[in-house]
């Protein structure tokens, strides 16, 4: 089968938006993971289409050279397929070229220099927003050569005011890059790992090979404070909201969406769930996610104008029974020690009664101790000692100061060990 690329006969509605080749390069983007061709790279063609403009993406592949290879050989082409709702495969032109960073980091450090660029985005997980991280390192030697040209640096990761997180770390790095602007953005869009199946619906709809083809659900957000250097694409026109102030949203989707991923990653995978959807069927869980949500999370946060938590909340169970995803609970159980303290002790450690919150900290607890593997930065200090004071207290990894609600963890996690997962959900 022939391969994507500029030349291939596309059936109708699979052909991108714009002609590919036909914009220069405005962004650099940091991380060539899935979330960002399915997400802000469609936003950004959406863009280009609606409005015109150079925005077209440089994409930076800061350690592994595979999907920028296969981006590269299909003439930087790649097609998201839409899970659920009868889309199918469509291709996305949103990048104008790309680089490898680890093999090449002086052609970043160009690119970033090049007046043209106005805005650079990122998506390198929460891990990397750290002083000593290679890429952040990277980014700030690039902005340094810009000689004060205004620019703005738009974190897309999902943790909790990331523009602020980001300005600590490149401004702890330079001081002098007064210039920058850091926005703050909320993002949303389920987006499972490609696989083969992936690749294969790709083909099916295409009529061509597509290696670096990605899945997404219908669903999708980007909430964005609008506080930008030097311009922006006009991503207003492929759905995306601007405000003053993300904050609200941020929190409720990091507590009610975020949150509840978590629960059934790490309930769901004890009970022997392979995936999310998988997780949510067990009995007795849509109902515990539903009181959870409006007893605890509703009850943690102050919700943007005009959404409604309990409503978000069904939504949330209704994007997550979808079973094309086939989100795997061990892929959501990732990191749990970098995502939770947004996700769940925002809620565990601010509400008056959190019993099942607890209940999901028992479940992290246990899934730690379990056979499952722990693909996670502090794996090894987790598993020197599990025990509920050395996981939760003052020096633990996910602290949970008050000792009435460690001892609610503590409770729950002996039920667990006792009766099992799924006794204990069904009865919760």
């Amino acid at each position: 089968m022939a391969r994507l690329g500029v030349t291939a006969q596309l059936p109708a509605g699979r052909q991108p938006l714009v002609e590919p080749g036909s914009f220069n390069a405005g962004i650099v983007h940091l991380g060539l993971g899935a979330f960002h061709r399915a997400h802000q790279a469609v936003y950004t063609e959406a863009a280009m289409a609606a409005s015109g403009g150079d925005w077209g993406i440089m994409g930076v592949a800061p350690r592994s050279q595979q999907v920028l290879s296969a981006l590269a050989e299909q003439d930087y082409l790649f097609s998201v397929v839409t899970l659920g709702g009868g889309f199918g495969a469509k291709v996305v032109a949103a990048f104008k070229g790309g680089v490898h960073a680890g093999s090449d980091p002086a052609s970043v450090i160009k690119l970033l220099s090049d007046p043209a660029i106005r805005v650079v985005t990122l998506t390198v997980t929460e891990k990397a927003y750290r002083v000593d991280s290679a890429i952040m390192r990277l980014l700030v030697a690039g902005l340094r050569v810009r000689g004060g040209a205004p620019i703005t640096v738009l974190s897309c990761d999902n943790l909790p005011s990331n523009g602020e997180v980001l300005a600590s770390v490149v401004l702890a790095l330079a001081p002098e890059l007064s210039s920058v602007t850091f926005p703050s953005c909320m993002v949303d869009r389920i987006v499972p790992a490609t696989t083969q199946s992936t690749l294969d619906h790709a083909a099916r709809d295409l009529g061509v090979e597509d290696l670096a083809a990605v899945a997404g659900e219908p669903f999708s957000q980007w909430v964005i404070e609008d506080h930008f250097a030097a311009g922006r694409p006009d991503w207003a026109a492929g759905g995306a909201q601007f405000t003053d102030d993300v904050t609200p949203w941020e929190h409720l989707k990091l507590r009610a969406l975020n949150g509840v991923h978590s629960a059934l990653a790490y309930l769901g995978a004890l009970a022997g769930a392979h995936t999310i959807a998988e997780a949510l069927q067990l009995p007795g869980m849509a109902d515990l996610l539903r009181r959870y949500v409006a007893n605890e999370v509703a009850v943690s946060l102050t919700p943007p104008e005009g959404a409604d938590v309990i409503k978000y909340g069904e939504s949330v169970l209704s994007r997550f029974a979808n079973a094309e995803l086939g989100h795997r609970t061990l892929q959501v159980a990732m990191d749990g020690t970098q995502k939770l303290p947004q996700r769940l002790l925002s809620v565990l450690n601010t509400v008056p009664s959190p019993e099942l919150a607890a209940l999901i900290a028992a479940g992290w607890a246990e899934f730690a101790a379990s056979d499952n593997p722990l693909d996670d930065p502090f794996a090894e200090r987790v598993r020197e000692d599990l025990s509920t004071e050395a996981l939760f207290g003052s020096e633990g990894v996910l602290p949970v100061p008050d000792a009435e609600r460690r001892a609610l963890i503590e409770r729950w996690r002996r039920e667990i060990a006792q009766h099992g997962v799924a006794a204990v959900v069904k009865a919760a």
